[in-house]
């Protein structure tokens, strides 16, 4: 039986593939070594995800692949947690940059990048990802992903920078107020999936001239600071993984049309490419 994660700071995705049978689809909250400690990872699996942890002493491989995963402080945060629950499982921890590497370019030299609650980029060699000098996080980065959507939407809010009327659409959508954003992004956990979640607001602004523009202007800026920092970027394709490039995928494929930026897969979540590029390798070795 083997076990395959895809967690990014929001959601975690899984499947569970065991010979001869169909994949199983688990969902449960994301699961950044970041923000949660190795018990609150332990906790959130056995309340979240019962029947994996029901079965954990069949599972022999697990194959984890997190944002926030990137460094060996991180890894065994996770790598713990995990083995707690599988305890006779092989357990390996990577980041969400080579998951979704594995997932678009597969054994192809390529550029993958993350556009979802946060935002990150890489380069493929055909093999392994090489680190880069982006991935900030929220506060210092996350160019044109949910979290600087979101962050947009609210200070355009506070600071009454919004046209009237999709003004008055967003306070009847989310009545906030300053003291309540402030605690939620400066006091309680997770601010990052808080900021992201207004990036839903697009579904309703996405026609306007005002999303036009923040749209064409967050993604604009992952463009700028991510991709045209490797000087070869032309000679690569751009690959996507997350919501945000998945429901921008027109806007970004028009912005990249004009930029020499070649692109290449956009998908929504990597999870069952990953598990079949995984199967693949397991099966050539």
């Amino acid at each position: 039986m083997i076990l395959v994660a895809d967690s990014g700071s929001t959601k975690t995705d899984w499947l569970l593939k065991q010979p001869g049978h169909d994949a199983k689809a688990f969902r449960t909250p994301g699961l950044n070594p970041y923000f949660l400690t190795e018990k609150e990872i332990v906790k959130i699996l056995q309340d979240q995800a019962p029947e994996l942890v029901t079965v954990g002493t069949e599972i022999k491989e697990i194959y984890f692949f997190g944002a926030g995963c990137s460094s060996p402080d991180r890894h065994e945060i996770v790598s713990n947690a995990l083995s707690q629950l599988f305890s006779k499982a092989y357990i390996s921890v990577d980041s969400d940059l080579l998951a979704s590497a594995y997932a678009t370019c597969g054994h192809e030299k390529g550029l993958c990048c993350i556009l979802g609650t946060g935002s990150n980029i890489s380069f493929f060699d055909g093999e392994e990802i090489h680190s880069g000098k982006h991935g900030l996080g929220f506060i210092l980065g996350d160019e044109g992903a949910g979290t600087w959507f979101g962050k947009a939407l609210i200070t355009d809010f506070l600071y009454d920078l919004m046209p009237e009327e999709i003004h008055t659409l967003f306070n009847n959508t989310y009545q906030l107020t300053k003291e309540e954003v402030i605690v939620n992004v400066y006091q309680k956990p997770a601010p990052n999936s808080y900021l992201a979640s207004f990036a839903r607001f697009f579904n309703v602004i996405r026609k306007t001239e005002y999303g036009k523009n923040l749209i064409n202007k967050g993604l604009q800026e992952f463009i700028d600071t991510n991709i045209k920092s490797y000087p070869e970027y032309h000679t690569y394709k751009s690959h996507f993984v997350g919501s945000i490039a998945f429901v921008f995928a027109d806007e970004l494929k028009a912005l990249a049309e004009t930029q020499d930026i070649h692109i290449g897969k956009i998908i929504k979540q990597p999870i069952n490419d990953l598990l079949a590029f995984i199967l693949s390798r397991e099966e050539g070795r």
